[in-house]
């Protein structure tokens, strides 16, 4: 079986990368010169060298968020942030749908966040990106059903991961903290579990799904 994770190298995605492959999974975890999200000719080569290969599952995990006030954002922000969190990964799923039919289990998971079930100021091109691709998630759930393909979306809360030690003081890390119902960030390897089982054989009926994992964030 073989899995493709798009930005696996930390946080998250690598955590997951780790869990696909400790269950024996062959993992594919493309460089920015092999996977250039910004660029659709590079998705296009991408797609069509896998087209040979085959593939089982696609975590869409690679994403961009830049805060910014909608009025203040510039076209090159709103590009950027568009082509990483929605335009690529459609392009990536249309592309790469006939392999995935060819699967005996083939999985769709659809990194999304918290920011698609609430908001807040300055993640106005975020949550539309991350809404947008659950709306995908939808669609193909019921485009795919016919051939078993399952698609589903991961929306994490505050994770602590090296990207988030980096930007937070650990007093601010505490203050985000207090703020979440569990009284913690997840952990990257409690996402991962979640995104795992999703994508792999282990889930056999679960489709169609945005499910949240926030510590209990967004129910309050």
């Amino acid at each position: 079986m073989k899995a493709l994770i798009t930005g696996g190298s930390r946080g998250i995605g690598k955590a997951t990368a780790k869990l696909f492959v400790d269950h024996g999974y062959e993992v594919l975890l493309p460089s920015r010169q092999e996977l250039d999200l910004l660029e659709p000719d590079s998705v296009d080569r991408f797609v069509n060298r896998l087209s040979v290969e085959g593939i089982d599952t696609i975590v869409n995990n690679a994403g961009i968020n830049e805060i910014n006030l909608l009025e203040d954002v510039p076209d090159s922000q709103l590009e950027q942030m568009l082509m990483t969190d929605l335009v690529s990964p459609i392009r990536l799923l249309r592309g790469l749908i006939p392999q995935l039919r060819k699967s005996p289990a083939g999985r769709i998971v659809n990194i999304g966040s918290i920011w698609a079930v609430v908001s807040k100021e300055g993640r106005s091109i975020y949550s539309a990106a991350k809404n947008g691709l659950h709306g995908i998630t939808n669609a193909l759930a019921i485009e795919l059903s016919d051939a078993g393909i399952l698609v589903n979306t991961v929306c994490p809360g505050f994770t602590l991961t090296e990207l988030t030690q980096k930007n937070y003081t650990p007093a601010q890390i505490e203050q985000l903290n207090c703020r979440i119902p569990l009284g913690r960030m997840a952990e990257p390897w409690e996402i991962a579990k979640v995104i795992y089982f999703l994508g792999s054989a282990e889930n056999t009926y679960l489709t169609g799904q945005k499910i949240v994992i926030d510590g209990g964030y967004t129910i309050q």
